[in-house]
């Protein structure tokens, strides 16, 4: 989450790299069953690299980017082929981390970078699969750590970073990611105190067809949603039930319509202890209730599959819902941070270089 979470985490992540990374390698997936008589499991595919990957962007079922980095550098990576081979279609960077990628096909996609200064926070665009990158945006505040971005489509996006002068703030772009604005924070209700948000998966921000949009945060006294119907210049906050604390809050977001999403998070530094830490609206993120069937782990990414079926993501394992995600069913062991479903696959990545994609049993 903010600057110095996000820190903790890093350090954490180092300790727990290699039995992560292990677990990964070791672990096999389960196959679960859809109600619609579905049977699907993971397939990790061989990147070549132990890079944490903490973004993803799924195309389709054959093309996939994710983004993430090493102890020295940060990482890009493209499948065009289901992931059989990947490329390292990174720009040069040394000491970034790319925590966010938002792809729109094989060639155009851009992504958000971080590190020890506040100029670390940068914004490159790539029109070419990644052999060129243009860094359109550069942080200037002392003060601003942007978390996630989301595209509400190929050209109107928004990344948000944790409270500056008591608010989360907000940049805007219309132009597939060239050119970014800050948004004024009129609109912007005031942070609690301690609040931020989470850098983890890239799915702390959520964007729905139209001009809706959800961020989720924690690290204060209370764990909360906000959201926008105006692209972001406006934004209403509602709290959830979910557990909150220095390192503990809302970590992902995934909205299945205008008025069904899941919000998932817990603590990270307890990732098999973390009980509260999945809620469900059906009123667009007005209200939030616990789901009593999810499982009391840190879950770090959440995506809807179709019709009433999700998964999350997480450092011990993943699981599924087919009800809504009212009740969860862990199907596998392996870490992951991150998760995205689109056109009926799903992809995710994680640790010491893991990346799958969700197979259909035949």
């Amino acid at each position: 989450m903010a600057r110095r979470a996000s820190l903790s985490f890093r350090a954490v992540t180092k300790r727990m790299l290699l039995l992560l990374g292990l677990v990964a390698l070791a672990a096999t997936s389960v196959a679960f069953t859809s109600k619609h008589g579905k049977s699907y499991s993971w397939v990790v595919t061989p990147t070549g690299t132990t890079a944490h990957f903490r973004g993803l962007s799924a195309v389709n079922a054959r093309v996939a980017w994710v983004s993430g980095y090493t102890t020295t550098n940060g990482v890009v990576l493209r499948t065009t082929d289901q992931g059989k081979t990947w490329q390292a279609v990174g720009p040069a960077a040394p000491g970034l981390q790319f925590r966010d990628i938002e792809a729109f096909d094989a060639n155009h996609a851009v992504i958000m970078s971080i590190g020890s200064n506040p100029t670390d926070f940068r914004v490159y665009v790539t029109s070419d699969g990644g052999a060129h990158w243009t860094q359109t945006f550069t942080n200037s505040d002392p003060n601003a750590f942007y978390d996630c971005m989301s595209f509400f489509d190929k050209h109107h996006g928004l990344a948000v970073s944790d409270p500056t002068n008591g608010k989360f703030q907000i940049i805007s772009t219309s132009d597939g990611g060239m050119s970014w604005h800050l948004v004024s924070q009129s609109g912007m209700p005031p942070a609690l105190p301690g609040e931020a948000g989470f850098a983890a998966s890239g799915e702390c921000l959520v964007t729905h067809h139209g001009h809706t949009a959800w961020f989720g945060s924690g690290g204060g006294a209370q764990a909360r949603v906000f959201r926008t119907h105006d692209s972001g210049n406006t934004w209403q906050v509602s709290v959830t039930p979910m557990n909150s604390g220095p390192t503990s809050g809302v970590n992902g977001l995934a909205f299945h319509d205008a008025k069904h999403g899941i919000a998932v998070g817990g603590d990270f530094l307890a990732p098999t202890a973390s009980p509260n830490a999945l809620a469900i609206t059906s009123d667009g993120g007005k209200t939030w209730k616990l789901a009593t069937g999810a499982p009391s782990e840190y879950r770090s990414g959440v995506a809807w599959l179709r019709g009433h079926t999700a998964i999350d993501v997480g450092l011990s394992g993943s699981d599924y819902s087919t009800d809504g995600g009212n009740t969860w069913t862990s199907f596998d062991k392996g870490s992951f941070d991150t998760v995205e479903c689109v056109h009926k696959t799903c992809w995710a990545s994680g640790a010491g270089g893991r990346v799958g994609y969700l197979a259909q049993s035949k």
